[in-house]
């Protein structure tokens, strides 16, 4: 999977980043004309809902889209590989962009989605998740059954994880600029060509998409945008420990850190008060700083500027881990270790953020 060197051009990037922009400008600029592209008015009551106007939320057909034109261009060997991959994850896009369109799609027909497209791929070039940095387990990868359950275990919680931190103006874009710059950069330590670019035509993409999307919110990555790019960039997770034997599984948790953290505490609270784990909520890590901004410093109805502050705040949380990744990418104790760093940190974090705020509420 992805085992052949790409011609390396910068004007790659430019030209994704250039790609998605221009679809972005395109479908913020007809959403008028388009009432259905603008969002469901009921997304503004939805529980877990961070924003104040109804907002399109297909920005995933400009990443997506970005991603998938570019197959046909440039990309020489692997154009073939590149093309089947891009066609397996429009499976769970399609999903996505139903639940975009207002088509209600539950949180367990996209999960099936993704398990599905997992199983496409696994079916398709026929690897899986060959370690886990988990000595008693590593030896019983090679077997599919235990293999191919924790590879979808994985791919499909990833992809989960970044459609939870959309929550607020760029911070899952964000997420994904800095796990696929991270990943790029572990594959060029680690000798592996192919991989230095793939993820850099992922993050041209979604930088594109981001200009657009913050600080102003004016299009959104929804479903489809969010799904996709989890799903993505968890396989060259994977195309990268099955390429470059001395990478350490932790080192790649560490570049998806946020989101897979964030998720975990999401399931953690829900079944602690014996609630549905796919059921939204308003407590995710960026929710509640958000909250704690409006609170403690910038007051009421401010949710315009509280809402992309939000983001500012958590950037170092979130690029902090990935350059970890980088730097521990194949020690591989000492990259576990630090995973436990910091979500001993997040957790303690998180349960010191309501007292905090109430002591220092204006």
């Amino acid at each position: 999977m992805f085992n052949h060197a790409i011609p390396p051009s910068n004007l790659h990037e430019y030209a994704l980043t250039s790609l998605s922009f221009g679809l972005c400008v395109g479908i913020v600029f007809v959403c008028s004309r388009l009432p259905w592209l603008s969002g469901r008015t009921c997304d503004l009551s939805a529980v877990q809902s961070m924003h104040t106007r109804p907002t399109p939320r297909v920005g995933g057909i400009a990443v997506f889209g970005a991603l998938g034109l570019f197959s046909i261009f440039g990309l020489g060997p692997i154009s073939g590989t590149y093309s089947a991959f891009v066609l397996v994850t429009s499976l769970l896009f399609f999903v996505g962009l139903a639940e975009d369109f207002g088509f209600h799609m539950s949180p367990r027909r996209r999960m099936l989605a993704a398990i599905s497209s997992s199983l496409l791929t696994i079916w398709l070039f026929g690897v899986w998740l060959p370690r886990t940095g988990i000595p008693v387990l590593d030896p019983l990868m090679e077997y599919s059954a235990v293999g191919i359950p924790l590879t979808i275990l994985v791919t499909a919680g990833i992809s989960n994880s970044f459609n939870l931190i959309d929550g607020v103006n760029g911070l899952a874009s964000l997420t994904a600029i800095v796990a696929a710059l991270a990943l790029s950069q572990i594959a060029e330590i680690s000798g592996y060509s192919t991989m230095v670019h793939l993820p850099m035509f992922v993050a041209a993409g979604v930088f594109g998409f981001f200009l657009i999307n913050y600080p102003f919110g004016l299009i959104f990555l929804g479903d489809a945008g969010a799904y996709t790019i989890g799903f993505v960039l968890s396989w060259f997770g994977i195309a990268l420990l099955v390429n470059a034997p001395d990478v350490s599984p932790w080192a790649i948790l560490l570049t998806f850190f946020w989101p897979a953290a964030d998720t975990s505490l999401a399931v953690y609270r829900r079944l602690r008060r014996n609630a549905d784990v796919s059921a939204p909520d308003r407590l995710h890590v960026h929710q509640i700083i958000m909250r704690g901004l409006e609170i403690c410093v910038l007051g009421q109805n401010r949710r315009q500027i509280a809402n992309p502050l939000t983001t500012l705040v958590l950037a170092p949380f979130v690029i902090t881990p990935p350059i970890a990744g980088v730097l521990l990418w194949n020690q591989n104790w000492n990259a576990f270790l630090a995973v436990l760093a910091f979500g001993l940190l997040l957790f303690v974090g998180y349960a010191a953020a309501p007292s905090l705020i109430r002591r220092f509420r204006r």
